[in-house]
């Protein structure tokens, strides 16, 4: 059986990568999304009942209206939308496959994925990454990272209820799961390599976090970074010499790394300092003909300068310069 042809192949099911996939329909493009998860499996990876910063109108995409009954929408909405969107436009979403190669072929590109442990190939003319961040954590590289009750990522804190818990970090995943521990009944601790929090703290949240470690319901130590961990304890050095901190659970919440795998192995350059991939920012397109990038990607390491409000855009970018592309 012969490989199918798209003129378009987008990797990762984000609210960005959806978006582009929408404008290469409006195009009159033939587009498929492929994704190793889930649709817009980054979001379902974020806190349970986490409220986004962005209102439900920066998060829309397509043109098609996100309704919600309060001033900011929260996960479980975000969830329901993408979802109502990839059936609203009829996209051609292939999700639970892993993209494993991107090479040249003639005048397009063969793309490797396997699904379900089976092999897949897709020809294409063009591909636009759209990978993002999660799946891809920063790391502290100290001993006992991997032990089974050290996590990178937070859902809810009642798995921490009585419990020592320990969040490494202090940024607004850190505070945010600092806080849902605590009223899950969690005696949290927070460790932080700088003298207090970070300061896009989110305006509603900082007030809560403030209050509760002036007040000692939440543990903090600042100018500290944890030197090991094991099965009952967290190793951490600051302005105290080495202290030794109770922890049940440990929450590693440091951000993420971009995606790039796909984009070094077909040779497009990154910066070193920055992790941007070369492109022309105008058609999102990279060094190497036929291959674009969409989405939080562009931002190489700083993931704040790249959000869904702005990167849901880069479709209708790149979509222009396919369409000029294939006129001319």
């Amino acid at each position: 059986m012969s490989p199918e042809w798209f003129d378009v192949v987008i990797v990762g099911a984000g609210p960005c990568g959806l978006a582009a996939a929408i404008a290469m329909q409006r195009a009159g493009l033939r587009a498929v999304v492929i994704d190793r998860s889930c649709v817009v499996s980054g979001l379902a990876g974020y806190p349970t009942y986490m409220t986004f910063f962005s209102t439900a109108e920066k998060l829309a995409i397509g043109g098609m209206p996100f309704v919600v009954a309060t001033e900011k929408p929260t996960r479980r909405d975000a969830l329901a939308y993408y979802r109502a969107v990839v059936t609203h436009f009829g996209l051609l979403v292939r999700q639970y496959e892993n993209v494993e190669d991107v090479e040249r072929c003639g005048d397009g590109f063969r793309i490797r994925s396997r699904a379900a442990g089976e092999r897949r190939e897709t020809m294409t003319g063009a591909v636009v990454i759209a990978t993002g961040y999660f799946g891809h954590p920063n790391r502290l590289g100290v001993r006992g990272e991997d032990l089974p009750h050290v996590t990178h990522l937070f859902r809810e804190g009642h798995e921490a209820f009585q419990r020592n818990a320990v969040v490494v970090g202090g940024g607004n995943s850190a505070v945010e799961a600092a806080l849902e521990l605590y009223r899950a009944g969690a005696k949290v601790t927070i460790v932080h390599f700088a003298p207090g929090l970070d300061p896009n703290i989110k305006p509603w949240v900082l007030p809560d976090i403030s209050g509760r470690i002036a007040n000692g319901s939440i543990g903090a130590r600042w100018e500290s970074r944890v030197a090991a961990i094991d099965a009952t304890t967290v190793v951490v050095e600051g302005p105290a010499g080495t202290t030794h901190l109770p922890a049940d659970h440990v929450y590693l919440m440091l951000g993420y790394m971009p995606n790039s795998a796909l984009l070094e192995r077909l040779g497009v350059p990154i910066d070193p300092v920055t992790g941007i991939p070369r492109h022309d920012r105008a058609t999102m397109e990279t060094d190497i003909p036929g291959i674009f990038i969409a989405g939080v990607i562009a931002s190489g390491y700083d993931a704040n300068k790249t959000f869904i409000e702005n990167g849901r855009f880069h479709g209708d970018l790149i979509a222009a310069r396919l369409v000029g592309a294939r006129g001319a």
